[in-house]
């Protein structure tokens, strides 16, 4: 099969991963959602690399800024991106592109730094998001609503995503 459409393949099914996984959340009080996206958004953009997972995550934003039921709670439109939400959305994006990176640098072959770079990308999207939500409001706030809330599930999205990405790669290395 040629490369690029193997990889063209590989992308796109990293944008149905990444929907299908905003899917499944869990509402907050207040009406935030703790949802599996970044989870994919990162496991996604690791195991593709830099260049095809920062091409399947921004393909992912791009359809649901364009109108694909795509985001947490089957949100969108280009005003999500205005919304709290925002900044995060915006923050899978550059996310992708760094965790893709240290991907493609070999830190897939390490549990250690595959965990390394999932809490890279998870501190980028959090800063992106949080960056966002204190713009449109103040510091106190947005660490009470974009990040207090959801510290411990980043953290166990961290770990099992660094163990899927690693033996991902282990088992792709022993076959």
């Amino acid at each position: 099969m040629n490369p690029t459409f193997k990889n063209f393949l590989l992308s796109s099914a990293g944008v149905i991963f990444i929907a299908i996984f905003a899917q499944i959340n869990i509402d907050l009080p207040g009406g935030i959602p703790i949802s599996g996206q970044s989870f994919a958004v990162l496991v996604t953009a690791f195991l593709l690399g830099c260049a095809w997972g920062t091409i399947s995550v921004g393909t992912y934003v791009l359809a649901g800024v364009l109108g694909l039921p795509f985001f947490a709670d089957g949100a969108s439109g280009f005003e999500v991106l205005l919304s709290g939400s925002g900044g995060f959305i915006i923050g899978f994006i550059v996310a992708a592109f760094f965790t893709g990176w240290l991907g493609d640098k070999g830190w897939k072959q390490s549990f250690w730094k595959s965990l390394l770079a999932m809490t890279i990308g998870t501190a980028i999207i959090l800063f992106l998001g949080i960056s966002k939500l204190t713009y449109d409001y103040d510091l106190a706030s947005a660490l009470k609503w974009g990040f207090y809330p959801f510290i411990w599930g980043a953290v166990i999205k961290i770990v099992i995503g660094a163990g899927v990405c690693y033996l991902f790669q282990s088992s792709k290395i022993r076959s």
